[in-house]
């Protein structure tokens, strides 16, 4: 994949997006899992830069958490978070921003856009969930009760506002020519 240095610029700036959102956190009692701006970052990155920057620029935000700089929500860095319980939504997150940018830049209609955000997001569901079973000994169920359902409004929310800002946004900058 040859990128410019424009698209990498651009890509690095998204990622710094990513990690400025993920620091609106705010702990759920009940659970390890931190509410977060993320998702709407990563849905963000998706429509407005497509498949290919979206996923690169989570891809570089990963990297950066990875190796220990804490861009990850509540100041966390190093791949014990990448590992840990919650690890899996983070690694969800370039898949995410690749299937939404994939249907902005394909498609037109508003009901298939908002739908592959929806699919996104359960995928990013399945992705976090079974990792979080899979390190905290809880069953997929368990799981799900868990790390998805205390979030589901608030998700669809982000979706929702992504949405809406990321077509106001893309009508009024021309992204295509990075």
């Amino acid at each position: 994949m040859k990128l410019s240095t424009k698209e990498l610029v651009i890509c690095s700036i998204f990622a710094s997006i990513t990690a400025i959102l993920a620091q609106i956190s705010i702990p759920i009692p009940f659970t390890t899992v931190p509410l977060t701006m993320q998702m709407f970052s990563v849905m963000i990155c998706g429509i407005l830069l497509g498949s290919r920057l979206g996923f690169l620029s989570q891809i570089i935000y990963l990297s950066l958490g990875l190796i220990g700089i804490p861009v990850f929500s509540q100041m966390g860095g190093g791949i014990g978070v990448l590992v840990g319980p919650t690890g899996g939504f983070l690694i969800s997150f370039p898949i995410v921003s690749y299937i939404v940018g994939y249907f902005f830049e394909k498609y037109k209609n508003n009901i298939l856009l908002l739908l592959s955000m929806l699919i996104a997001l359960f995928i990013s569901y399945i992705i976090g969930t079974f990792q979080f079973s899979l390190i905290a000994g809880v069953s997929f169920f368990k799981g799900l009760l868990t790390c998805v359902v205390p979030f589901l409004i608030v998700d669809f929310i982000k979706v929702g506002l992504a949405y809406i800002l990321g077509k106001c946004i893309r009508k009024r900058i021309n992204f295509k020519n990075i």
